[in-house]
């Protein structure tokens, strides 16, 4: 294409160097002939004045081009994607025409708080705001609406009036407002904040075209609170004890800890309570247990065929956990604590297994005979 245009100027130029010549021997022949022929004789030419407006300014040239493409070449003016030829730019050229040329401004527009880049041939922004269909009325604009847009173009934040619904106190207040925040739209519709009052919807987001924000009125304090922290429990194997035997060898102590919380009231309705920190003031004590491992013996010589079923069930209905009314015997055969721990037990005979309950009631016979039960003890030869 550009080459085609070079040929044709290049031909137009040699074109005009030869016409004055040819025109000073074709003048007086055309005069001789109308005279002689009696008539007149049309001289047609290439040449065509044309108005050309680029951006605004106007101008009245002659030219020998054949559409509006190659006008525009001829006199260097470049257009681009964005920008617009009127006519189109294929349109054949004839004297009188009026060629227009507008260019695209780039305007990056924040529009409501969305922000995109649009193109305007407008050379204002109140003729850009027209142009793109933005409803001016009521708007925020930050910059002013009779400024210049440059060619390199401009930043332009635009915030069209909405309607906002405030509810607050009970009350509903429906304001227009071209407000930048939610914050500034509760404060024009005369609602104040105070203490730690908040909204509906965080105070910095944009507020929406319709949108409904509720004011809440908070009132809030604090509570101090003491509270009990568990013990842990540890158990440590121990050979020594027979298997079921467990023997607490330092009591677990629970600890103390003073926990605050954020008490909040929400338009008059109390809710749940909001850890806000704590301090411990005293920190629980582990629980040792000593678990028995050694396998636990059945057998004592003298006494292993003896009825003790019948024994317990005499002494204690058969209950290995059974103690009597005033706590002091305990277990199958109801031990007293001193007597068990005498025959190698720990703890309480009622915690044993039934087992190692049964195992030290024979010891305890080989010792004492059924003097122990002076009740229940003939039943062992029953």
């Amino acid at each position: 294409m550009t080459g085609r245009i070079a040929a044709r100027r290049a031909a137009r130029r040699r074109k005009a160097e030869q016409r004055p010549e040819a025109l000073r021997r074709l003048v007086p022949q055309a005069l001789v002939v109308a005279f002689l022929a009696g008539g007149t004789t049309a001289f047609v030419a290439d040449d065509k004045a044309i108005r050309l407006t680029v951006d605004g300014k106007e101008r009245t040239l002659h030219t020998f081009a054949d559409d509006v493409t190659e006008l525009l070449a001829d006199e260097g003016v470049d257009v681009g994607a964005h920008d617009v030829v009127a006519p189109g730019r294929t349109t054949a050229l004839t004297s009188g025409d009026e060629i227009a040329v507008r260019y695209g401004r780039p305007v990056r527009l924040t529009l409501d708080g969305q922000r995109r880049q649009v193109w305007t041939t407008e050379r204002t922004v109140a003729g850009a705001l027209r142009q793109l269909g933005v409803r001016a009325e009521g708007a925020y604009v930050s910059v002013s609406r009779s400024r210049r847009i440059e060619r390199h173009g401009l930043d332009l934040d635009v915030r069209t009036e909405r309607s906002v619904t405030v509810m607050a106190d009970g009350r509903r207040r429906t304001i227009r407002t071209n407000a930048a925040t939610v914050g500034e739209a509760v404060d024009a519709a005369g609602v104040r904040l105070r203490g730690q009052d908040t909204t509906s919807v965080p105070a910095r987001s944009f507020p929406r075209d319709g949108q409904t924000i509720t004011v809440m009125r908070v009132t809030g304090g604090k509570e101090v609170r003491e509270e009990i922290v568990p013990f842990a429990t540890e158990r440590i194997d121990d050979p020594a004890l027979f298997q079921g035997t467990e023997v607490v060898t330092q009591a677990g102590e629970p600890g103390m800890r003073r926990v605050t919380y954020a008490l909040r009231t929400v338009n008059g309705v109390k809710q749940k309570p909001r850890r806000a920190g704590a301090e411990t003031v005293r920190e629980p004590r582990t629980q040792m247990i000593r678990v028995g491992t050694r396998p636990l013996p059945s057998s004592v010589a003298g006494a292993d065929t003896l009825n003790w079923s019948s024994l317990a069930a005499c002494e204690s209905g058969g209950r290995p956990a059974a103690t009597d009314a005033t706590g002091t015997y305990g277990g199958l055969y109801q031990f007293d604590t001193q007597t068990w721990q005498s025959l190698g037990g720990s703890g309480h005979p009622q915690d044993a297994p039934a087992a190692e309950q049964t195992y030290r009631a024979k010891k305890l016979y080989v010792r004492r005979g059924t003097s122990p039960w002076p009740h229940c003890g003939p039943r062992l030869h029953g």
